[in-house]
């Protein structure tokens, strides 16, 4: 039976980045067999959060967000990372074993300096942690976005580089590809928060009008023959219309003339696109806010899950090198 890991970082509000890229995905793998274990990053977000208050919030409100939208807790185990601490004790196992140019590679790295964060060891071992998340749960398949699979090649590495000294200790990871490789932001570079180009998942009202009343478009009349493939407006239409719907506007719009839509016809059609997807789950949502002790309770039984496995794999490696 295969066993499946991923998490999500609590750095804000989530977005359709974030379920689109990977929350989707994790709610309807469970439903395929398999053990599934997600996890939200904490520990992971200490390289940018500074502010303890804000940082308790983000957590909950991710961990409302996967409850919300449908993850089924008796088919997946949800956890904070930071309630299995026997990661922290992997990392320094699987690092002492591992070559200096393995994190020297990580693009994500080299990403964030750019835009400024701190570069900080935590940031520089952040794909070691992430490693040992991956690795303490004999995970078999990690889902991931694009921009994630190099994560999961590095976990890899230092399993494999583990495994040479000590014997096989260590299950190798494949990386699992969301169909999203790439959700646009309300100005067409990719979402996320650092770019303030996000929509919130349960965004609704006057705000998501505002939201995607700011996604980019040209001067261009209806009449005008475009093509949809060139419309950042179409990229979010395609998420949330089936594919008949979506040929019919794109149609409309190839064809131009006077009964050609505009632009501020498929902003509305993507505004009543979100309220439908997302009505129960925003109602959901508000149901589990008023009932923390239940998320508390959710989070506590997933850790003990989690935590059991990872003492066994954490142990196992121990015996290996010597320590036990």
């Amino acid at each position: 039976m295969s066993t499946y890991l991923s998490g999500i970082q609590p750095s804000g509000l989530p977005h359709l980045g974030n379920y689109f890229g990977a929350i989707e995905q994790h709610i309807r793998l469970p439903g395929q067999g398999g053990e599934h274990f997600y996890f939200i990053a904490d520990y992971h977000a200490l390289t940018t959060s500074r502010d303890a208050a804000e940082l308790r919030a983000n957590v909950r409100e991710t961990a409302v967000t996967y409850l919300a939208l449908g993850l089924d807790v008796e088919r997946a185990t949800l956890f904070r990372q930071s309630h299995v601490p026997e990661v922290c004790e992997l990392t320094w196992l699987l690092a002492s074993v591992t070559g200096m140019g393995v994190l020297e590679r990580a693009v994500s790295y080299k990403e964030k300096v750019q835009k400024g964060i701190a570069a900080s060891v935590g940031l520089f071992l952040y794909p070691g942690l992430m490693a040992s998340d991956i690795l303490a749960y004999d995970s078999h398949l990690v889902p991931v976005g694009a921009d994630q699979v190099q994560h999961v090649e590095i976990a890899r590495d230092m399993a494999s580089a583990f495994n040479a000294v000590y014997g096989e200790v260590f299950v190798l990871p494949q990386a699992v590809m969301s169909k999203h490789t790439k959700v646009p932001g309300l100005d067409g570079e990719k979402m996320s928060k650092s770019y303030g180009n996000t929509i919130w998942v349960f965004e609704t009202g006057k705000a998501l009008k505002k939201l995607v009343g700011r996604i980019t478009t040209d001067s261009r009349g209806p009449e005008e023959p475009k093509d949809p493939a060139g419309l950042l407006l179409f990229d979010f239409l395609r998420l949330f219309l089936t594919p008949a719907e979506f040929e019919e506007w794109a149609a409309r719009v190839r064809a131009g003339g006077v009964d050609a839509p505009g632009y501020g016809h498929l902003k509305q059609r993507l505004i009543e696109g979100i309220e439908e997807r997302f009505a129960p789950a925003r109602k959901r949502r508000e149901e589990l806010l008023a009932d923390p002790a239940e998320v508390d309770r959710i989070l506590a039984r997933g850790a003990e899950r989690a935590r059991e496995r990872a003492v066994r794999t954490r142990d196992r490696a121990l015996r290996a090198c010597g320590l036990r």
